[in-house]
Parts: structure tokens; sequence; C-alpha cells
């Protein structure tokens, strides 16, 4: 593991379990927990995976590492969301609403990283 990525891992990590945290407080119907810490974990599994994807695109082009690493969530987000409904039936705002936080605040940390 590079050492930029490291960082990644640990900044993503701590966003994710305060949000997670917060959204809990939020959240508290039959099987929200559930949605958000499965959410959770699918949001570092996708953030460590597009992190690294991201430096295919070459070091001096940011924006197609950004728009890499964008298209795999909007990718896992529409899957998520059939698979959450269909499959595991999970409580879909929940499920949803945390997702999406989590790529989104974890993606605003990833410029301050991505050059490492």
């Amino acid at each position: 593991m590079s050492k930029g990525l490291g960082r990644y891992a640990v900044a993503t990590f701590g966003v994710v379990l305060v949000v997670g945290a917060l959204l809990s407080l939020a959240f508290r119907g039959p099987g929200d927990m559930l949605a958000i810490w499965l959410s959770a974990a699918l949001a570092i599994a996708v953030q460590l995976v597009a992190f690294p994807l991201s430096r295919a695109a070459g070091p001096n082009n940011v924006m197609a590492r950004m728009g890499t690493g964008a298209i795999l969530r909007l990718f896992t987000v529409v899957v998520y969301a059939i698979l959450a409904a269909k499959v595991f039936e999970l409580s879909m705002i929940p499920a949803l609403v945390s997702l999406a936080a989590f790529f989104f605040l974890s993606t605003l940390i990833e410029p301050l990283l991505i050059k490492s």
C-alpha cells in the first residue's frame, strides 16, 4: 500500500465513521442501522478501489483522475440502489442517503491527497 493510499484510507475511514454515527442518530427506524453500516462498508471499499484506479489516468491529468472515480461511484450507487431494494430489502432512504453522504464527503478529501 502506498503512502498516499494509506493516508487516504485512514481519512476515509474517519469520515465514514463520524458521518455514520451522525446518520445513526437521525435514522432510527427498523433496519436503518444495518442499511447505514452496510453503506459505510461499501463506500470504504469503493473509495479504496477508486483512489488507486484514478492514478491510472496519469499524474498530470487531474480531471481524468477525478472523472474515473466519479464514474465508479455513480455506477456503484445505481447498482446498490437496485440490490438494496430488490435483493437485500434494506431501508432505501437511509441506505442511499448514507452512501451518497459517504461518497460526497470522502470525495472532498481526495483532491488533497491525490497528488501524493
